[in-house]
């Protein structure tokens, strides 16, 4: 009997569970609805507050003069501002400045196509320096140059462009820094505690901004200095970062684009905005660590740090080792190393300045490394820089989307990762933990796709690229329909339209000079392996 009634109450004590289950999914299921509603309420709203801005930003334009002297940007190039709302859902309200620069295009009259605007990527990168393409006779840009003026823009936060800050720029930049692989669960508390402080700082040094610190928000911008600029549609090249903010331009201005390349491509699945994204890019940059190790041996005889990948593994090791036991030269701990040896990973270009480095180090030159990564506390304008694209990395990472707020989570994701992807787990981990304990309410991302009125976009992704992995482009090409890839096999440099490489150069000339485009999507052979 006791069974039977046992077995009586468990049924009831389930039904009970199933019916406040029920109960609690319908009430999850209607708060949804309303969260879906209020966000789609604030998007209309931002939408009608962007063609506002863009309407007044197209009737007073921009007025173009030289560029100011600190600005480092020499004659023809020229500067201006466009102003733009705070928040789009209040175009009338509280308005911040956009810093902008150009050259005019070098061809004649009839072969001008409108403005080329480029972003480098961050986000918190300036693409300021873009115009000076042209200054310097860069060879891969110079058919382009004849048809555009090249553009370029401090997204909003970035440099000249109502800056923001989280701390202060020579404390941001002292060194070293702790060892971002912790030892212990007090290791991870100290790092957790810097993470919160930083969010702290950001919160208090620049909150009024935070909000709106969104991708977005920065596509909004760019609508309105395309018509300040007096282009009906836009002609945009993005690289990194820039990929994901031309995607959501794309998205919520698709028929304003008119020829749009996009090189090295963030994923813009909704599911890897930004979390996993970060987890996915921990790996990618194992692997092309890996890559950059391979070549160094191959090169044994230049640089005498190992002619096997066992043997420069090791010495790297040796090197973390050497670091953690006591900073080098007093400056550079393993928080610096990284720093310093990560860029291999990043770019091909750095590959011989990084061996280079290790190497003159090996020899006894520990003057070589120390001066590789040592900031100069003396530049305060470089420092202020460093910081605040930090603090817009932050921002617009944190805001853009909703991050996991459990240590729990980050704890056991980047300690599973780590096991076989050391390099960078760790220290990427502890650059975007502020965003679990942000200040801020963090958005939705937008569901990248193909919008009426969308033209074919050109995609360029190398396949071993380890801040952008290869499954980025792919998931792009999906989403924005008739466009084309452009695949670079067995390489792995982050950014390739800028590297001489014609099966790739041909076809973005190609593109933005006559809209052309393949018939099909296109694999090009590796560019040119750096030479010690």
């Amino acid at each position: 009997m006791l069974g039977s009634a046992g077995t009586l109450l468990a049924g009831t004590l389930i039904a009970t569970t199933l019916a406040a289950t029920s109960a609690s999914a319908d009430g999850r299921a209607d708060s949804g609805r309303a969260a879906q509603s209020k966000e789609q309420k604030a998007r209309n709203a931002q939408a009608a507050g962007a063609e506002v801005a863009a309407a007044r930003a197209a009737k007073k334009g921009i007025d173009w003069a030289d560029c100011p002297a600190d600005w480092s940007l020499e004659k023809p190039i020229q500067c201006g501002y466009v102003s733009v709302p705070l928040d789009y859902a209040r175009p009338n309200g509280k308005q911040i400045k956009i810093a902008v620069d150009r050259i005019g295009n070098t061809g004649t009259k009839g072969e001008r196509q409108g403005s080329l605007v480029y972003n480098p990527g961050g986000p918190g990168g300036s693409g300021m320096a873009f115009p000076r393409r042209v200054v310097t006779k860069n060879a891969i840009w110079a058919d382009a140059a004849k048809a555009y003026d090249f553009v370029g823009f401090d997204p909003r936060g970035v440099g000249r462009s109502t800056p923001i800050s989280c701390v202060d720029p020579q404390e941001f930049v002292k060194v070293p820094k702790a060892d971002p692989v912790p030892d212990s669960e007090a290791d991870k508390r100290a790092q957790r505690k810097l993470a919160a402080e930083y969010a702290d700082g950001c919160k208090e040094r620049s909150g009024w901004m935070l909000p709106h610190m969104t991708t977005p928000n920065t596509a909004r911008d760019l609508d309105v200095l395309r018509a300040a600029l007096g282009d009906r549609k836009l002609n945009y090249v993005g690289v990194s970062y820039g990929t994901y903010l031309g995607a959501v331009y794309g998205t919520l201005f698709p028929s304003h684009v008119r020829r749009m390349v996009l090189d090295s491509v963030v994923n813009p699945s909704k599911e890897k905005i930004w979390y996993q994204a970060n987890l996915d890019q921990d790996v990618a940059f194992e692997t092309r660590f890996d890559d950059w190790k391979k070549w160094v041996a191959e090169n044994d005889a230049t640089f005498h740090i190992g002619d096997t990948v066992a043997k420069v593994e090791k010495q790297w090791d040796k090197l973390r080792a050497t670091a953690k036991k006591e900073p080098i030269g007093g400056v550079v701990g393993p928080a610096e190393l990284i720093g310093l040896f990560q860029s291999a990973p990043y770019y091909d270009s750095s590959w011989v300045p990084v061996a280079d480095t290790w190497s003159k180090y090996l020899a006894g030159d520990t003057q070589a490394l120390v001066d590789a990564v040592a900031p100069d506390l003396s530049d305060t304008v470089g420092n202020a820089a460093a910081e605040n694209s930090n603090a817009v990395y932050t921002a617009v990472e944190c805001a853009d989307a909703k991050w996991p707020t459990s240590w729990r989570t980050w704890d056991r994701d980047n300690t599973r990762l780590h096991r076989d992807h050391p390099f960078l787990t760790w220290a990427n981990a502890w650059m975007n933990l502020p965003c679990a304990t942000w200040g801020v309410e963090q958005q939705t991302p937008v569901e990248v796709r193909t919008g009426r009125g969308l033209p074919p976009v050109l995609i360029a992704q190398s396949t071993r690229d380890a801040a952008t992995p290869y499954g980025g482009a792919v998931e792009l090409l999906k989403r924005f329909k008739g466009s084309r890839l452009i695949t670079e096999r067995d390489a792995g440099s982050h950014g390739i339209t800028n590297l001489a490489n014609p099966c790739i150069n041909d076809r973005v000339e190609s593109y933005l000079l006559s809209g052309e485009l393949d018939s099909r999507d296109v694999t090009c052979a590796p560019h040119a392996t750096p030479k010690p």
